[in-house]
């Protein structure tokens, strides 16, 4: 594994866009499903956000993404503290793909793309198109396969190069690593890596899976409220963590509220 481009937490902007939550709640009936969270995520950091499960991790995008009613404070600036309306790409938890499905990674990025009906033959410039977008991510020889019929790792790279059309300012992932063994898990942490040193991209990504924080500039841990920010050393050497994980070590998955 390559080591991460930025070292340590940041202390000012240096790329395109930066996101700050600042003392954001969200209630859903009578739950107060967040309370209180407050983090910045400089230009083209990566920071990751660890908690058990039903600690909101989901909740907190679907907040960002502005899908979820909340109070307090979601701004986004430029590297010189102007706000902005950035571009952000989202990949969600895997969905699950029927293997007999005859749908095509082309088919799928062409209509996500373009909106172009799949029961039409694809002109040759939108098929280039797909294999630009797919390129991002290595991925130019999965165009023809069968969506049903790709791994775990291999679905990511779709879902992920579908996310950066067009290129995001902040990209966010939830649960990018489940269902990926661990081959694909070290391949995808390499891509992130050079993803956000070419395109200066600020990432924000969910994670039950530690040996992802060895790529984090910056480690959020999130129980309903934020309970430390730092390096990864820092947290999983923190109090909070220990407290949080001895219990929930064997807990790897499951969805999250």
């Amino acid at each position: 594994m390559r080591p991460a481009k930025h070292i340590g937490v940041k202390t000012g902007c240096q790329g395109a866009c930066c996101l700050k939550v600042e003392n954001v709640s969200v209630t859903l009936g009578e739950s107060e499903i967040l309370k209180d969270v407050n983090f910045h995520l400089h230009c083209g950091e990566l920071a990751a956000l660890i908690g058990p499960n039903g600690a909101g991790k989901s909740s907190l995008f679907k907040t960002i993404l502005g899908q979820l009613p909340y109070t307090g404070s979601i701004t986004f600036q430029e590297s010189t503290g102007l706000r902005m309306r950035p571009r952000i790409g989202y990949v969600p938890q895997s969905p699950a793909f029927d293997p007999g499905d005859p749908v095509s990674v082309l088919d799928l990025f062409a209509a996500s793309i373009s909106n172009w009906p799949v029961f039409l033959p694809i002109p040759a410039r939108l098929r280039q198109r797909v294999i630009d977008c797919l390129a991002r991510v290595h991925g130019e020889a999965l165009i023809d396969k069968r969506i049903g019929a790709l791994s775990g790792g291999e679905l990511q790279r779709v879902l992920l190069a579908m996310a950066l059309e067009p290129l995001p300012n902040i990209l966010i992932l939830d649960e990018p690593m489940s269902g990926v063994d661990v081959a694909g898990e070290r391949q995808l942490l390499e891509m992130l890596d050079e993803l956000r040193t070419k395109y200066d991209l600020s990432i924000l990504l969910s994670t039950h899976d530690f040996n992802t924080l060895q790529l984090a500039d910056k480690v959020i841990l999130l129980k309903g409220e934020v309970l430390t920010v730092g390096t990864p050393r820092q947290v999983m050497n923190s109090e909070e963590f220990h407290q949080i994980f001895l219990s929930h070590l064997g807990g790897n998955g499951g969805d999250d509220r």
